[in-house]
């Protein structure tokens, strides 16, 4: 499902016009990027958690030349926990 696809069916089931609905979407998408930024947590209970956390540096291998390693630095990354409920529901 493609950002478009997705808006067009928040605004079918909230019955919202399709610009309304974009603009929720992308400030959904905008608040949850700005907490991970400042190192905090969203968590949608049943659904998931949004976080961050700490890569540590490590060597790797370059793919055009495997016999090269390269350094890879430290990084925060994001990462997402599904909670129970959105487990359960992809199951069945």
């Amino acid at each position: 499902m493609t950002k478009q696809e997705f808006v067009s069916e928040v605004a079918r089931r909230a019955q919202l016009a399709n610009r309304d609905a974009a603009k929720a979407v992308d400030a959904v998408l905008e608040t949850i990027t700005d907490t991970l930024k400042r190192g905090g947590d969203v968590t949608f209970t049943g659904f998931g958690k949004f976080s961050t956390q700490h890569r540590a540096a490590r060597t790797g291998v370059n793919p055009r030349n495997p016999g090269e390693k390269v350094h890879i630095p430290a990084a925060r990354v994001p990462k997402f926990s599904a909670g129970s409920g959105l487990k359960s529901a992809v199951k069945q």
